[in-house]
């Protein structure tokens, strides 16, 4: 999927990842929130981030994400929504066509019945919400590119944003800095 740096919906149901990522750099959220970006979860995802057992205790950076969710939820963001019936058979159709988890296909699903954009770093799960007829599908880094484009983030912005998320264990630096020149490129064409 191509990022248009220029374009990017600001009311996104995020699944896990990209709960974690965006919630990585403190950054690049405070300045998704000044640009009116809204993000919610699924009852799935949160379930997912905050609830689920894990095989072993949570690392300091997996820790810090939960706290950051936590604290956000109790400020009303990343609100989460429960399931009906119908969006519960949804998921069922969409899990039989790809191996994906609950929260993935939950975001995917609430997404499409509620109009808005997808945010997931998944590829498996762009691809489905894609192959589904979902338009409104993007990512992490498209986030990171749009605020760069807007000059909601600056060019000294980019290292502080990529040096948290490393800090958090996220994998996304590869894509931050591949989305920061798209962002440039976009910008110095938008220019001529």
């Amino acid at each position: 999927m191509a990022i248009d740096p220029s374009r990017f919906h600001p009311i996104n149901v995020a699944d896990t990842c990209a709960v974690w990522n965006v919630l990585s750099s403190t950054r690049l959220y405070a300045s998704a929130k000044e640009a009116r970006c809204e993000f919610c979860v699924t009852s799935f995802v949160r379930y997912e981030c905050l609830v689920k057992a894990r095989k072993k205790e949570p690392t300091p950076a997996e820790g810090e994400l939960m706290r950051r969710l936590i604290q956000e939820q109790s400020r009303g963001g990343f609100a989460a929504h429960s399931c009906d019936i119908d969006d519960l058979q949804a998921i069922r159709i969409l899990e039989s066509r790809n191996r994906l988890g609950k929260g993935e296909l939950s975001s995917v699903a609430f997404a499409m019945k509620i109009g808005q954009a997808v945010i997931t770093d998944d590829k498996k799960a762009r691809k489905l919400a894609e192959d589904s007829g979902h338009a409104l599908t993007q990512t992490t880094p498209h986030l990171f590119s749009w605020l760069i484009f807007n000059g909601r983030l600056g060019d000294s912005d980019k290292d502080a944003v990529i040096a948290e998320h490393k800090s958090m264990d996220r994998p996304l630096a590869p894509h931050f800095e591949t989305a920061y020149m798209i962002a440039l490129q976009c910008k110095l064409n938008s220019a001529r």
